[in-house]
């Protein structure tokens, strides 16, 4: 299961584009786990009617642990940063101060940081007022997000199934239209790292692609 990146910066609105596109990269992997394990050359109505049930129900399913994973994830990434802060504002010195502070930098930006970049970091962090535990609307509409975009990313996989009558020309459908989102969450993942879209998105399907027969093989 995906998870989300709990350590975002609380004053952004909503998910990233990474964040979405995993979501919505996991929700079509495992709706296409499902139409993978059909037999098109045995398949009857009911056989078809079951895949599908499965297959929404399983992203229901995980689309909705996804969201409350994502919600206690906020909850204790909160519940760090009000502990953080209280041992700053409490802190006996000045050094002890900078040492909490560099604990929460980055190792790469510790190793540069000098004496006035922590007394600067101090003094910007204990006038903070210490953030309140229980979550807000944006949150809360968040998780809804994360729920939706796991949920919803299975009707694409199963849609072929409702509207063509033969189970081989849907499958196909089906499976071209999960590598298609495959591609362009990947093509997006590329854009937002600043590379060369099209690169990532190949990848992605290629990726997908090798892991949706893996699941399978698996038994999932």
């Amino acid at each position: 299961m995906p998870m989300v990146n709990p350590k975002r910066n609380s004053a952004q609105s909503g998910l990233d584009p990474v964040e979405r596109a995993s979501e919505v990269v996991f929700g079509t992997l495992m709706a296409m786990s499902f139409t993978g394990t059909l037999s098109v050359a045995t398949a009857g109505e009911q056989d078809i009617h079951t895949m599908m049930l499965a297959a929404v129900g399983c992203n229901l399913a995980w689309g909705l642990t996804d969201a409350v994973m994502y919600l206690i994830a906020e909850i204790t990434e909160r519940e760090r940063k009000i502990s953080f802060l209280h041992r700053l504002h409490h802190a006996e010195s000045a050094e002890v101060a900078d040492r909490l502070i560099a604990d929460e930098m980055p190792e790469r930006l510790r190793s540069h940081a000098n004496p006035a970049v922590f007394e600067a970091f101090r003094k910007s962090l204990v006038e903070l007022p210490e953030p309140r535990v229980l979550l807000d609307r944006r949150q809360y509409l968040d998780g809804l997000l994360v729920f939706l975009l796991v949920a919803l990313s299975t009707f694409p996989i199963v849609l072929p199934f409702l509207l063509v009558d033969d189970a081989l020309h849907a499958l196909r459908l089906s499976n071209a239209l999960g590598v298609l989102t495959l591609f362009v969450s990947g093509y997006l993942l590329g854009r937002r790292a600043g590379g060369k879209g099209w690169h990532f998105g190949l990848a992605m399907a290629a990726i997908g692609s090798m892991l949706v027969g893996i699941i399978i093989l698996l038994g999932g």
